[in-house]
């Protein structure tokens, strides 16, 4: 383990009578990629906004909240200027371009403009967008005005960069390219802190995951060993089945076979491969699949398949 950039003990946020977030405990290191993971509405995105200030949470004697030795109480503006933000939503200026929108953000951490243009120009190189420059934001994609979000969190020279979901709804080629340059930006000493929907991209970028329920912590640790401590390696998937193909009975004559089922496709889990294979041979089943589990079959184990109210 590396040194701590956040450390933290206890948290709770409450609204009325909804618990947003119960005795959350977890650290990140210094250049560290770390992600929160969970349905909507299990507290990721309030427990991001407690960290950099923008939430407080309920009062509790022993919460600890250390941000690079800081606490967002007393030192908000302090951690925000250290930090890069990049929320769900794109918030950027549609009257203006590119350049003027970065521009205007500089002067807020009271950057000067010739330092600024020159920072300007090498975070649009960065993200690739320097031929769009003098563009106004409403004639850019979806998945530039996200990239240009993600330079503007980056003016101040951040040691901590966090983000909320920052590559929802965009396109597989955009998408990797956000996950390489966070990346570069880990590898450079930048601190990440992120939530995502989307579990390739936290098994893909993040050291380590938290896995969060409801406000509560269900798993932490790295995605390839959280993988193999709680997860058979191979899933078959068989699909337009009632359910209930393989009985009791009949797993009994199939060690080491676990299932579930979810409206029209049946789970079945191993540790063998072959084992997989023989009993769709057996059963005469002609449209399967049969893959190595990854960290989304995690993910619907140990939270449900069924959506809940927020989703």
């Amino acid at each position: 383990m590396g040194e701590s950039a956040i450390q933290i003990r206890n948290l709770n946020k409450s609204y009325g009578g909804l618990i947003a977030v119960d005795g959350l405990n977890f650290d990140i290191d210094r250049a560290e990629c770390f992600g929160l993971l969970g349905p909507n509405g299990a507290g990721k995105t309030t427990t991001m906004k407690i960290i950099y200030g923008k939430a407080e949470p309920s009062s509790c004697p022993d919460t600890v909240i250390n941000v690079f030795g800081y606490h967002p109480r007393t030192d908000a503006l302090k951690i925000k200027s250290f930090s890069g933000i990049v929320p769900q939503q794109d918030n950027l200026d549609t009257e203006l371009n590119v350049t003027d929108n970065l521009l205007i953000y500089a002067k807020f951490y009271g950057i000067k403009q010739g330092e600024a243009r020159r920072r300007i120009a090498e975070l649009l190189d960065f993200m690739e967008l320097q031929d769009k420059a003098k563009v106004k934001i409403q004639e850019l994609s979806g998945g530039m005005q996200r990239r240009l979000t993600i330079a503007r969190a980056l003016l101040n020279k951040p040691k901590l960069l966090i983000l909320d979901e920052p590559t929802t709804g965009l396109d597989p080629q955009v998408r990797h390219l956000i996950w390489n340059k966070l990346r570069e930006l880990k590898e450079s000493g930048v601190t990440v802190l992120i939530t995502t929907h989307y579990m390739e991209e936290a098994f893909q970028i993040c050291d380590r995951i938290i896995i969060m329920d409801e406000g509560r912590k269900i798993l932490e640790g790295q995605p390839q060993q959280l993988l193999s401590a709680n997860l058979e390696m191979y899933v078959m998937e068989i699909y337009r089945t009632s359910g209930d193909l393989l009985t009791d009975t009949l797993l009994s004559s199939w060690p080491g076979i676990r299932q579930e089922s979810y409206q029209d496709t049946l789970f079945v889990y191993s540790n063998d491969a072959e084992k997989l294979s023989a009993l769709a041979e057996a059963l005469r089943i002609s449209s399967y699949h049969i893959r190595q589990a990854n960290l989304e079959d995690l993910f619907l184990k140990v939270t449900g398949r069924g959506l809940n109210e927020q989703q």
